[in-house]
């Protein structure tokens, strides 16, 4: 299994920007398609969005299509979530995920990832 450390969440006002960065160990890391999910407070892990193995095929939420990319690199095992155009409603801890299921990648739900970080909290005020 991969081990994943996120990082880059923070506090920021609507309408502003973070970037998410998830650090991943191990050798295979191209072998893994890999996703963002997000958990508000009382509400079920949902995901935003995942990225193929090769860096192409983004699939993203509806929620964040047009304002969060998702991005890779696999020199250095390394995936981010740009998001910009924030809302109070994208507030919530935000996970890096991995998995092998190459059907993942448009069948996101998060019993197909195996492997996930401890999650950053991203809070977004009005």
């Amino acid at each position: 299994q991969v081990q994943l450390v996120e990082s880059g969440g923070g506090l920021v006002q609507g309408g502003g920007s973070l970037r998410l960065s998830c650090a991943a160990s191990g050798r295979t890391f191209s072998s893994y398609v890999m996703g963002w999910f997000r958990q508000a407070p009382g509400k079920e892990r949902e995901f935003v969005a995942t990225i193929s193995r090769s860096g192409g095929s983004p699939y993203y939420a509806d929620s964040v299509k047009g304002r969060f990319t998702i991005s890779r690199d696999n020199a250095k095992n390394m995936v981010w979530l740009q998001m910009n155009s924030l809302k109070p409603e994208d507030t919530g801890v935000y996970y890096c995920a991995a998995t092998t299921f190459i059907a993942a990648l448009i069948k996101p739900d998060t019993s197909n990832f195996g492997s996930w970080g401890q999650g950053t909290q991203v809070t977004v005020s009005s």
